[in-house]
C-alpha cells in the first residue's frame, strides 16, 4: 500500500491510501466532493543524508519562490574529459 497526495482547490491537500500503482489522476475530495488532482511529492527520506534532505528542501522551496538570476556564472578554463584510448575494434567505428 502507498500513500498518494491530492490537492483540492477549496480544501487543500489530503492523502489517500491505495495499492501501489493504482492511484488515479484525480479523486473526489472527502470534504466537498469536488475533483482533486494528484500531487507528486518527495518520498519519505527520514534516513537520508543531511545534504540530500537540504537539497530536497531547497528544491521544494524553489517551486514556489524561485531564485532570481542576475548574472551568468563565472566560467573558468574548460577542461576536457580524458578519454580512454580506442581499441582496434572501436577505431573502425565512425566518429561524430
Amino acid at each position: 500500500m502507498a500513500i498518494y497526495e491530492y490537492r483540492c482547490e477549496r480544501d487543500g491537500a489530503f492523502e489517500v491510501l491505495r495499492p501501489i500503482g493504482t492511484a488515479p489522476a484525480s479523486v473526489a475530495c472527502p470534504e466537498c466532493a469536488s475533483d482533486s488532482q494528484r500531487v507528486f511529492s518527495n518520498p519519505m527520506v527520514s534516513f537520508a543524508p543531511r545534504a540530500l534532505v537540504a537539497a530536497l528542501d531547497h528544491e521544494e522551496k524553489s517551486r514556489y519562490e524561485p531564485e532570481v538570476v542576475t548574472s551568468l556564472p563565472a566560467t573558468g578554463a574548460r577542461k576536457r574529459t580524458p578519454m580512454m584510448p580506442l581499441t582496434s575494434t572501436m577505431r573502425r567505428l565512425p566518429r561524430p
